[in-house]
């Protein structure tokens, strides 16, 4: 048993040997050995042009027109959610999705307005302005432009990692919440009728108890382009159904006079591509739009950095965190100077970009040039757009985003995370959007500190099939060694899961054989050591010391020894009760106690 260990016995002598500092020349082990051109890591478009051939240059172009085709009415629908007029939504899939396409990491991610930001954005100017009104929409643009200064600070501070924080029950159950808020939101579209509630709920029910009062040509409208979404989605998940829905849309608004026998439509759009123009607001305004904007930098970079690892995975691709802040703050500030609203990633656009086999942000540029078109000379049709269909876009895209499989994985995984997920949906629906953000992240931070605090550990033996000392109860093989207790806990030790440490010492202590002598702590996976943690380890230094056991300590870290030696930790237990593997832990402890001759 002294060939093996957890750790390795160092390097083989047979195998040739290189000086760190000579391979490496000097380098952090984690620094790249070439460093592209500034232009590359800055503008990933540039390196994705390289080496560019026709098939690729074709795949993007499709790509780009499908994606423009579902952009089109999802962004005006998002426009009418967020309470704004749908040239709001169009206009930012225009310099925004330029911006993206230039500055972003994300090869096959789809930007623009989302169904959570635009809920948001609702939510938090509701208190503002009249929602449709001028001050509105100047309020929505100023908000994006706020939006796209938190991703900046955060790209100066380099804190693209605080979207890992949101854990996946969090963000399941967030999404969940908000595609049945946007369901109930669009009841009032849907049917013809309004409610003088406030509350989602309190409006649903309000709307369903007059449903008898509801314009008829209205659900016929709305009933007519859920189903044909429906058979589309089944039949021809390929076919921009959205799209299809929203031109026979026009085209029976137009040809049967539809705004005469009560159904609402969208209303005149001017032609042409927007102005640039600053949001002009009164200070209070501004300051009032602080917290919305940080609410809309959490939820959106979250969720788009989600998104853009889970696609880029599938190619073997990477995502840069801090690249995509830089590109979301370009975005956002480009749709608040140009008339727009904040934004976010599209996932289900971003999948059908994947599936187009879509190869870089080319296929943003071409989405970009055909809005650009549809504005240009195409915007006369759109006055006709009923409102009910948009309606239906919104509630069909809100069915798509509930995605069962994902509440099977948290079930596999864990019936709390099952809880956490189900809470934060309650919260989304019940409370508002903006309190639910504060809810996530409470619930959140409560979900790491739930892992930290009671992390995973294990008693183990010599795995002779491993070739190492694993844990005694996965590996049924592992042999122990009378008298000496190895245990192993898997998680930096501070002050949330010290008294847990503490604890599960003395039960691995009190459950082994009789008589113990040794303990050996396999410290491979203690990043660190707080106050709290030090305090642990000298009252079990103390404990064992008072049962007459000896405290070893295998594997530990370079850091971890600096912080026993800056605690007086290691003068406390002793250096030479330090050892490199646990192997050689086991054997000095077998050397002090051998095992009595066998009968």
């Amino acid at each position: 048993m002294t060939s093996g260990d957890a750790g390795g016995n160092g390097a083989a002598a047979d195998v040739p040997h290189v000086p760190f500092k000579t391979a490496y020349a000097g380098r952090s082990p984690f620094a790249s050995s070439t460093k592209p051109p500034w232009t590359r890591r800055y503008v990933p478009l540039v390196g994705w042009v390289r080496g560019y051939s026709r098939d690729r240059v074709q795949s993007d172009l499709v790509a780009g027109l499908t994606v423009a085709a579902l952009a089109l009415p999802a962004s005006m629908a998002y426009a009418e959610l967020a309470g704004l007029p749908v040239t709001a939504g169009l206009y930012s899939l225009l310099l925004p999705v330029l911006a993206y396409a230039v500055l972003g990491s994300g090869v096959r991610v789809v930007i623009g307005p989302e169904g959570a930001v635009a809920l948001l954005v609702a939510s938090s100017l509701a208190p503002l302005a009249a929602a449709g009104s001028a001050e509105y929409a100047t309020l929505a643009a100023a908000l994006a432009i706020a939006a796209g200064a938190v991703f900046l600070v955060a790209r100066l501070l380099r804190i693209g990692w605080v979207a890992d924080y949101f854990s996946q029950s969090v963000l399941v159950g967030y999404i969940t919440g908000i595609a049945v808020l946007m369901m109930l939101s669009q009841l009032e579209k849907l049917t013809g009728l309004s409610s003088t509630y406030d509350g989602a709920i309190r409006e649903a029910v309000d709307i369903v108890v007059h449903l008898g009062d509801a314009n008829p040509p209205t659900l016929a409208v709305a009933g007519s382009a859920l189903l044909l979404l429906v058979l589309v989605g089944r039949f021809l998940p390929r076919w921009p159904g959205a799209l299809t829905v929203v031109v026979l849309g026009i085209a029976a608004s137009w040809a049967l006079d539809l705004e005469s026998h009560g159904v609402s439509v969208t209303g005149s759009t001017p032609a042409g591509l927007p102005s640039f123009a600053r949001p002009h607001l009164s200070l209070e305004d501004l300051l009032s739009l602080a917290l919305p904007a940080v609410a809309i930098f959490l939820v959106s970079f979250a969720d788009s950095i989600l998104t853009a690892r889970s696609f880029a995975a599938r190619h073997g691709e990477t995502v840069d965190a801090d690249q995509e802040l830089l590109a979301f703050s370009a975005a956002n500030v480009a749709a608040g100077f140009t008339h727009g609203m904040p934004i976010g990633t599209s996932g289900s656009r971003t999948a059908v970009n994947d599936a187009m086999k879509a190869t870089s942000q080319l296929s943003g540029l071409m989405a970009f040039a055909t809005i650009v078109v549809i504005l240009l000379f195409l915007t006369g049709p759109i006055r006709f757009l009923p409102t009910a269909v948009l309606g239906a876009v919104i509630v069909y895209a809100s069915v798509k985003l509930i995605d069962p499989s994902q509440w099977r994985e948290l079930a596999s995984s864990s019936r709390t995370e099952v809880a956490i997920a189900a809470v934060t949906s309650l919260c989304v629906v019940v409370v508002g959007v903006l309190p639910a953000i504060g809810v996530a992240v409470v619930l959140s931070i409560i979900d790491v500190v739930r892992r930290t605090a009671t992390p995973g550990d294990a008693v183990l033996g010599y795995s002779d099939q491993e070739g190492r000392y694993a844990d005694v109860t996965t590996h049924a093989d592992a042999v122990v060694t009378p008298g000496v207790v190895v245990y192993r806990i898997q998680e930096r030790v501070f002050f949330a899961n010290a008294h847990f440490f503490k604890r599960r010492v003395w039960a691995a202590v009190d459950g082994a054989p009789k008589p113990v002598h040794h303990l050996v702590l396999d410290a491979t996976m203690i990043s660190g050591v707080d106050a709290a943690a030090v305090g642990a380890i000298r009252e079990v230094q103390a404990g064992l010391h008072g049962r007459n056991i000896s405290f070893e300590v295998a594997r530990a870290t370079d850091e971890l020894r600096a912080d026993f030696d800056a605690t007086g930790l290691t003068e406390l237990i002793g250096p030479e009760h330090f050892h490199g593997t646990v192997s050689a832990a086991v054997q000095a402890c077998v050397a002090q106690h051998p095992a009595p001759p066998a009968a």
